[in-house]
């Protein structure tokens, strides 16, 4: 499996071998629909509360009398049945809203994710990343030269310059092997990764 080697202005330069293993696998859709819903079900705090029929604040006086009103019989206005009464399954503060992802699977997903991001041109390989001072307007000029509006980088070191410089791009994302997640993944149009990640990759999904 081979993968472009880009130069400093986006044009392929040259091209650089990229493990089977990790980016040339068949795309398993059912598995990265999989992992990247847990990611995002993994993400959720569950922090939204509603209240039951005893937390209400409503009195317990009868609304109206028992026979004789034509209307359903009620015992209380803090009922579910009635507007403004409680939740008969309320949502609690507590809720666990975690899926288990397997690690075998996990790392099948991401490996699939990455082989279709080559096989569409999505993917591409840069010697290195890094620029001389924490300045947004450098590293943004960088990706301009590039013609890159939306891009994911994989970095075998983030060092402080580059972080503080791109962490204020809006469609630009800067993280180490470890940190690269199957939501970003599909997310941004172009994923950059450099020599060094990809040898991280390789140790980590292959």
């Amino acid at each position: 499996m081979q993968l472009e080697l880009l130069n400093e202005q986006g044009q392929a330069a040259a091209k650089v071998d990229a493990p089977e293993t990790v980016f040339g696998r068949e795309y398993n859709e059912d598995l990265v629909h999989q992992i990247v819903v847990a990611y995002q079900a993994n993400a959720r705090q569950g922090t939204r509360a509603q209240k039951d029929r005893e937390q209400v604040k409503h009195s317990t006086k009868k609304p109206f009398k028992q026979k004789g009103t034509g209307r359903a019989r009620a015992g209380m206005t803090s009922s579910p049945l009635w507007r403004g009464g409680g939740r008969i399954f309320p949502n609690l503060p507590n809720e666990n809203f975690t899926q288990k992802i397997n690690k075998k699977m996990y790392r099948a997903g991401m490996a699939s994710i990455f082989s279709q991001l080559a096989r569409e041109g999505r993917l591409a390989v840069v010697e290195s990343l890094k620029v001389d001072s924490p300045k947004t307007k450098q590293l943004a000029a960088k990706f301009k030269a590039m013609n890159l509006d939306s891009v994911l980088v994989i970095a075998d070191e983030v060092d402080e310059n580059l972080y503080l410089a791109s962490r204020n791009l809006v469609n630009v994302l800067v993280v180490e092997p470890r940190y690269a997640d199957p939501l970003s993944l599909v997310h941004y149009k172009k994923v950059l990764v450099t020599k060094g990640a990809m040898e991280k990759l390789k140790e980590m999904f292959a």
